[in-house]
């Protein structure tokens, strides 16, 4: 039997996916939680002293349960096996080209989670979008993850 509850992998660790699950991991010390990103710069900043992103408390937060039930990999294909939920917790600049050029989210981020989920997972899985997204997100994902 495993020593979590459940473990959740958070694919994006930037402005949303890292302080929400250091969050989640503080409230919920059974719960392992791995906040996945493919760059690697990230992820170092992340398992440092200086963390990525500035919001108030939250150092303290992430000291806390690093290492314990917290973790910061590229590693995203293992802990997408890991893991029983996984969060899309990427970018989604705004369009640069095309319909809604300059004004509508580009979510081609999020449909490449769903894509890399549906490839590399060996289980079901709970998909839950976590992102700043335009409506009918959840259906492109949802697509991603039916291929």
């Amino acid at each position: 039997m495993s020593e979590w509850d459940l473990q959740i992998c958070c694919m994006g660790a930037g402005y949303v996916g890292g302080p929400t699950m250091a969050i989640i991991a503080k409230m919920c010390p059974k719960i392992r939680v791995v906040v996945c990103d493919i760059s690697q710069n990230q992820i170092d900043k992340w398992n440092s002293d200086t963390l990525p992103i500035y919001e108030p408390g939250l150092p303290e937060v992430v000291d806390s349960c690093r290492g314990k039930n917290l973790f910061f990999s590229t590693d995203i294909k293992t802990e997408i096996n890991n893991c029983d939920i996984i969060f899309i917790s990427v970018n989604t600049p705004t369009k640069t080209k095309g319909i809604g050029a300059g004004r509508a989210a580009n979510i081609k981020n999020c449909e490449l989670c769903a894509r890399t989920i549906a490839e590399v997972a060996t289980s079901d899985k709970i998909v839950v979008e976590k992102s700043t997204v335009p409506v009918r997100t959840a259906q492109a994902i949802a697509r991603g993850l039916q291929c």
